[in-house]
């Protein structure tokens, strides 16, 4: 699912990207995504992206009206990106805290995988755009909201199946992981080591009181 749409647990995965221009255009949102994981979105232009990519002005028009629109689209790339890689795994997994425990482990491979130069993209373009109003940011926004609602849906569930204490709150939880999940991005970004993400995942599994690394085993 792309930034049009709410995430659900019965969310499916995008479609394949299309053949001819539109696979073109995507190898080229999947650089200015890289780009302005480096340089950040308000650097992005059709300019620099196309000095970059060693392209024309002109070629980089036919697909991009203007920088905005550039930087709209790279926004929704990255989305995409993170759907593939962390939301959809943890919408695989069994509903409930198997959901909710996947989903930060899905993150953390993310960060792992090395997918963007400067960790998770989202977070360091709101932390970048938070303070500029328009569309770029309302986009952000919507993402970040979605991905926080996402986190809530699986507490709840996991509420609901009797996974977690019954005095547990799903709003609380859900912004302690994504706590959690920034934490652990910011100090891998800084010091690019790894056990920075298994001290994240301890303190994971002792939040949710699962055991294990990929199993999710209730503890």
């Amino acid at each position: 699912m792309t930034m049009s749409g709410v995430w659900s647990q019965d969310s499916r995965r995008p479609p394949a990207p299309r053949a001819g221009g539109e696979r073109t255009r995507d190898a080229i949102l999947r650089a200015a995504a890289s780009l302005a994981a480096v340089d950040g979105l308000d650097a992005l232009s059709i300019g620099s992206l196309a000095a970059s990519l060693g392209m024309s002005k002109s070629g980089l028009h036919a697909h991009f009206g203007s920088k905005q629109e550039l930087q709209l689209a790279t926004v929704a790339e990255a989305a995409r990106i993170f759907d593939a890689e962390v939301v959809q795994p943890a919408l695989a997994a069994p509903a409930g805290l198997g959901q909710l425990a996947g989903v930060c482990e899905a993150f953390f491979e993310h960060l792992e995988r090395h997918t963007f130069p400067g960790g998770c993209f989202m977070a360091d373009a709101a932390l970048e755009m938070g303070t500029r109003p328009g569309p770029v940011k309302d986009l952000i926004a919507s993402f970040q909201s979605q991905f926080g609602d996402l986190i809530r849906g699986f507490a709840a569930t996991a509420l609901a199946r009797n996974e977690l204490s019954a005095g547990e709150d799903p709003d609380r939880l859900a912004f302690e992981l994504n706590g959690i999940m920034l934490a652990a991005d910011t100090n891998f970004v800084l010091h690019d080591d790894p056990a920075v993400l298994d001290l994240a995942r301890q303190i994971v599994h002792q939040r949710l009181g699962v055991s294990g690394v990929s199993g999710f085993s209730p503890a």
